[in-house]
């Protein structure tokens, strides 16, 4: 699995490259305010009005770099540095904040934007060559895992924003052929119950109308209460495993009948109740254990690697015992 990263235009990149396009691309700005508290403050008119600005006046330079009022920004600290310098200006400030803004909402615009420097100066640069083949990109049909654990929360809301957002949009240019399967963990994290965010409306617009772009949203959490009651209304397809108690009785879980909740709450690990248009009453299930190890520390090594038995010659099946084709069975 390779971590990867996104650049500051919506096109990811691998994190062996370090590489962000065109750092003052506006469409990503949203996603660096995108905690859901965010939306309750005023500050949220400066984001848009400087979207726009970038926008209007950045001009993509070489690999990754842009131009703004005649310096050429490298780095997401000259970018943060150049924006400030616009935003503290007395005669800029009107066209960068918007005429009736005020010098309290726009310096606690400023504090959070200072305050991302350090989860987002690694993502967000142009300083680094590019690299095509590092590319974080559905369109070759391919499989994309993106790995977030190492990264601070800031910033792991800024991966999911931009790379959402963005296949979003490239699925919604490239026509229905094809299904785009849209994998999120932690779903209540991203599209929780209560707020908005630029996140959660990418995610709503993905329920909502994702089935007639070909994109299939598929998510994982601990409490389904906690997401929006619209994502969870659209999904077609439900799976339950063990509940407890208190969640059980939650509306989101209406439609299993009340002997399934009983049973959900005592469920043991691997059994789940599936819920899906064709049948009218969720299967009980059982979910297999996996045959492979999925963590390192289970693993017994690599077989194939292994000098304390017969060679394998590559052969995956070498160590299996031999069986007699004229066994019956």
């Amino acid at each position: 699995m390779e971590k990867t990263v996104p650049t500051w235009c919506g096109t990811p990149r691998s994190a062996h490259s370090r590489t962000a396009l065109a750092a003052g691309c506006p469409r990503s700005l949203p996603y660096v305010f995108a905690d859901a508290e965010d939306e309750h403050n005023q500050y949220t008119m400066v984001i848009h009005q400087v979207a726009a600005q970038l926008k209007r006046q950045a001009v993509e330079v070489g690999e990754g770099a842009v131009s703004l009022g005649g310096r050429t920004l490298r780095t997401y600290e000259q970018l943060v540095e150049y924006v400030s310098d616009q935003l503290t200006d007395e005669d800029l400030r009107r066209d960068w904040a918007g005429p009736v803004t005020g010098t309290g909402t726009v310096n606690a615009f400023l504090r959070r934007l200072r305050s991302s420097l350090k989860p987002m100066r690694t993502l967000v640069r142009g300083d680094l060559a590019l690299r095509p083949g590092r590319e974080v990109t559905t369109a070759n049909h391919q499989v994309t895992v993106v790995d977030l654990h190492n990264l601070p929360e800031r910033a792991q809301r800024f991966v999911v924003g931009v790379v959402l957002a963005a296949e979003t949009a490239r699925k919604e240019t490239a026509g229905t052929r094809g299904l785009l399967f849209t994998m999120l963990d932690e779903l209540n994290k991203y599209a929780p119950r209560e707020g908005s965010s630029p996140i959660k409306e990418v995610l709503l617009d993905i329920a909502e109308r994702g089935r007639s772009l070909g994109i299939i949203l598929i998510g994982a959490q601990q409490t389904a209460s906690e997401v929006e009651r619209r994502i969870v209304s659209n999904s077609s397809i439900k799976v339950v495993g063990r509940l407890d108690p208190a969640e059980a009785g939650r509306p989101e879980y209406g439609f299993l009948p009340p002997s399934q909740r009983a049973r959900a709450v005592l469920a043991k690990p691997g059994a789940m109740f599936v819920s899906q248009p064709e049948i009218p009453a969720p299967l009980a299930v059982e979910f297999p254990f996996p045959a492979w190890a999925t963590r390192e520390s289970e693993s017994a090594g690599d077989p194939l690697l292994s000098t304390t038995g017969p060679a394998t010659n590559g052969d995956p099946f070498a160590r299996l015992p031999a069986v007699d084709d004229e066994a019956p069975f």
